[in-house]
């Protein structure tokens, strides 16, 4: 189990925690909450033994492996399925010593290990692990460099999953997936086989995937059962409960101190003042909780126009190419609460940028209301803000004619309060830059806003400000969210974005989440554009050749595994009635390295048919 007792850690004389102390049992699933700023990725740092703790402990058993998800996976020409497939560092140096071991004890220990670890399914492991967070069978042997920083963020995850650490410790996992790879992500954690901890704000996350919150609050830790919403409703219970004893004791406390002042210096009453006063000595006071500052968005109100504020007639949209999407015949309204569906690439993004006029229908009509504005929120644009400036300047720029004190309170709207309005952008949490973001989304009173993963890095109480005030806003609302507590509260239409079509989709939420799960939203086969061929370069045929050598290589290593356990289930004395359970075991793997070599063979033929494409 991992036990924290009575730890004390402080930042820069900051205390983060005092005395603080919880026990978590092998195997439980638990979710870390607490305010911005609490302390709570600190507590995982103190975990991994990053930092040093000012007094107290925090064990775990011996040899317990502790793992993370890493900043991002490095830049380079290793396929993905290789990079995670290295993450099990015990699997890739006992495969590493299999190939050269000539002590046959030795050989005998790691064809052991390799078993008691599952080695021979490992790539079956890791390809599934992948495909879950988003990448098909042939973005698995693209090399790393050819994906952007979010999408190795999820390779990264996919690693320390596949590594199956006795005590997986996860931070905002979420942040970079789409709602179809936090689905995902919720249910390989619900059959994950050892100690999970995971910091998030995903309220769906935190109720189906964990047993347990810890919950960190006031430089403490208090670890309750149960799912989230359980906490919360308890936890509201304990508050109220203790402000009503702490108002009680105030009131006995005034009380007995209003009987000691009128009758101390009345001989009469001395003996009894005095009993009072002693009264008071031993009270233990009752601390109210302190008061949660209260989180808001505060949008400017759009004025009313006709509707409709958008229509499209058989639009199609592209990026030069083919259409990515075809056929749109959508309508939108003031009064519209959308929320975009689909799988990463079908189209949610680029459906956007053409609602948002940051790209032009490559064909039909697009009509907009005249005085129409339009607030465009992408998670990227946080990345973009200066960060050597202070929030204060971000918007003295688009309002630069306005005084100090309204743009003060323009950001206060926001939550950014006086010393973060003067705090450079590099120097602000997440949470905060995504504050601002949405500001300046918002700045124009926009009639429609398009929001794009607005909460990310935003704590659960920013996200529940965010409900209130996408419920009040008068403009129209388009969300893609992996969110599906934000989406199941601010959405009543529900678009589905699939197949380079946008359709109504009339069932609810639920039903949805229980259709990515089943697995039932794969596009049916459609034809696709005929593309004029482009001469592959000399670079792309020798990276080709690569990947294929990479995949012949991997055929070979599976034979031979193949023919080595044939060999030992060619041995009579396997079969006897004293060795069932030896012979299954064998079996078992020998089944799993026939299933590795069919999935080695297609992934051959998909680089083969690549390499012979470009040739031609």
């Amino acid at each position: 189990m991992l036990k924290i007792e009575d730890i004390t850690y402080s930042v820069e004389g900051r205390p983060l925690f005092e005395g603080a102390s919880a026990t978590i049992p092998t195997g439980h699933k638990v979710g870390l909450v607490g305010r911005n700023g609490a302390g709570k990725t600190t507590l995982f740092r103190l975990i991994r033994k990053e930092l040093a703790l000012e007094s107290g402990e925090i064990s775990i058993p011996n040899r317990a492996r502790i793992g993370g998800v890493a900043q991002e996976v490095p830049s380079s020409s290793t396929s993905l399925l290789d990079t995670v497939l290295q993450a099990d560092t015990e699997r890739t140096a006992l495969m590493t010593e299999a190939e050269t071991a000539t002590d046959p004890n030795r050989i005998a220990d790691i064809q052991t290990r390799l078993a008691d670890i599952d080695a021979w399914s490992a790539e079956g492991r890791a390809s599934a692990i992948l495909r879950g967070l988003g990448f098909e069978p042939d973005q698995q042997l693209r090399p790393c460099s050819d994906f952007s920083g979010g999408w190795r963020m999820r390779v990264a995850l996919a690693g320390v999953l596949f590594a199956q650490p006795d005590y997986l410790l996860l931070d905002e996992p979420t942040n970079y997936l789409d709602l179809e790879g936090a689905l995902w992500l919720e249910s390989y954690l619900q059959k994950y086989p050892h100690t999970v901890l995971i910091i998030s704000h995903d309220r769906g996350l935190l109720n189906r995937a964990v047993g347990a919150i810890l919950h960190l609050d006031n430089r403490k830790l208090t670890l309750w059962n149960g799912p989230y919403d359980q906490f919360a409703r308890q936890s509201a219970e304990r508050r109220a409960l203790q402000t009503a004893e702490a108002k009680k004791q105030d009131a006995r406390r005034a009380h007995l101190q209003s009987f000691v002042d009128r009758f101390k210096a009345k001989a009469s009453k001395a003996v009894q003042a005095q009993s009072r006063v002693k009264m008071l000595e031993k009270m233990t006071p009752i601390l109210a909780p302190e008061d949660a500052k209260k989180v808001v968005f505060t949008f400017p109100e759009p004025e009313e126009l006709a509707p409709p504020i958008i229509n499209l007639d058989g639009a199609a949209v592209g990026y030069g190419g083919p259409h990515i999407l075809r056929k749109l015949n959508l309508r939108i309204d003031q009064d519209d609460r959308i929320a975009l569906l689909g799988r990463n690439g079908e189209g949610k993004s680029t459906l956007s940028k053409l609602l948002a006029g940051k790209l032009a229908p490559a064909e039909g009509k697009y009509h907009r209301s005249n005085k129409l504005r339009i607030g465009y929120f992408a998670q990227h644009q946080v990345d973009e803000l200066h960060v050597d400036e202070t929030p204060l300047q971000h918007i003295q720029r688009l309002r630069p004619g306005e005084m100090q004190a309204k743009l003060r309170a323009r950001l206060a709207g926001f939550g950014l309060m006086a010393d973060q309005a003067e705090t450079l952008v590099g120097k602000l949490s997440g949470g905060q830059k995504a504050r601002l973001s949405l500001l300046l989304a918002t700045i124009d009173a926009p009639h429609l806003l398009i929001l794009d993963e607005p909460t990310n890095h935003l704590d659960i109480e920013s996200r529940e400000a965010l409900v209130t005030a996408l419920t009040e806003y008068s403009g129209a609302v388009i969300l893609v969210s992996h969110d599906m507590h934000l989406l199941s509260l601010v959405a009543d239409r529900l678009w589905l974005v699939k197949g380079g079509v946008v359709t109504p989709y009339t069932d609810d939420l639920e039903a949805y989440r229980r259709q990515l799960l089943a697995g039932d939203d794969e596009p049916k086969d459609s034809p696709k554009p005929v593309e004029k061929k482009k001469k592959a370069s000399r670079d792309e045929i020798l990276a080709f050749k690569a990947e294929v050598r990479k995949c012949e290589d991997r055929l070979t290593k599976l034979n031979e595994m193949r023919d080595k356990l044939a060999k030992k289930l060619a041995d009579p004395e396997l079969y006897e009635d004293s060795r069932k359970s030896e012979l299954e075991t064998w079996n078992k793997k020998y089944a799993e390295i026939m299933d590795g070599l069919d999935r080695a063979e297609a992934m051959w033929l998909t680089a083969q048919g690549k390499l012979e494409s470009a040739a031609d």
